[in-house]
């Protein structure tokens, strides 16, 4: 999967997520593409997702948390 792809399919799924869930699955969603995200900026996750800047952060933080949980043998694929 490219990150395109990957952007296309988080921005569907938090767009489908319910109202009070919206954050945590932008945090899922994140977590389970990191790998093909690694060089994507928080600019353009947030530009792609049209979603605001602040989220940037979240984006940034969730890539980091991701390497720690894979060694911990996480399957993204269950995500």
């Amino acid at each position: 999967m490219t990150a395109t792809e990957a952007l296309k399919t988080i921005k569907a799924a938090i767009e489908g997520a319910p109202r009070n869930g919206y954050v945590a699955e932008l945090h899922l969603q994140v977590i389970k593409y990191a790998e093909v995200l690694q060089n994507v900026s928080r600019k353009e996750f947030c530009e792609a997702l049209g979603i605001g800047d602040s989220f940037g952060t979240e984006f940034m933080k969730m890539k980091k948390i991701a390497g720690r949980l894979r060694a911990a043998n996480l399957d993204p694929s269950k995500i």
